[in-house]
């Protein structure tokens, strides 16, 4: 089975993740490994992934999975937000509009992922303007937590995910 291991990464989140991936899969017989290239890339299993960009997959990967026909598929991601199996679904729901019907989805996973110290400093910067609102609090709370994410769990899950992916075929 030919493997193709797509991803987009911002902040390298998404990129270890993706490595972890290929970790788990390197007896495999995996015929490329990288961002989307604009010349066809075959092959029987697409393992696809995105950094969240304002509660979607970036706009890279999301026009590679329009191009997409007849294809098996299994996405992951990496989140600023974690913990919430809800807001994943929602993310991969946003993602899925994009994934044409005649393609095979096997399944996604998500986790959390540190995001950028610009976007702590915008919290902390609203927080000054809006003492008192709880969601600012949670955000930052949220953004403190993520630091140490994709951590060795993280990696382990996103592995276990695969390998059952991989499985099923």
């Amino acid at each position: 089975m030919k493997i193709a291991i797509i991803y987009v990464s911002k902040t390298k989140n998404t990129e270890i993740i993706a490595k972890a991936i290929y970790e788990q899969l390197k007896d495999k017989d995996i015929v490329y490994f990288g961002s989307p290239k604009q010349e066809t890339i075959e092959a029987d299993l697409y393992i696809i992934g995105s950094w969240t960009d304002k509660g979607n997959a970036d706009s890279t990967i999301l026009d590679y999975i329009q191009k997409l026909k007849n294809k098996k598929i299994a996405y992951f991601g990496t989140a600023g937000y974690g913990k919430d199996e809800k807001y994943y679904q929602t993310l991969f729901s946003r993602v899925k509009e994009h994934i044409d019907d005649s393609n095979q989805i096997l399944g996604y996973f998500f986790c959390q992922g540190k995001m950028p110290l610009q976007v702590k400093d915008r919290y902390v910067q609203m927080m000054r303007e809006h003492p008192d609102d709880a969601r600012l609090k949670v955000s930052i709370e949220n953004f403190d937590e993520a630091l140490d994410h994709p951590n060795n769990d993280d990696r382990n899950h996103a592995k276990e995910w695969i390998s059952l992916i991989v499985n099923k075929i």
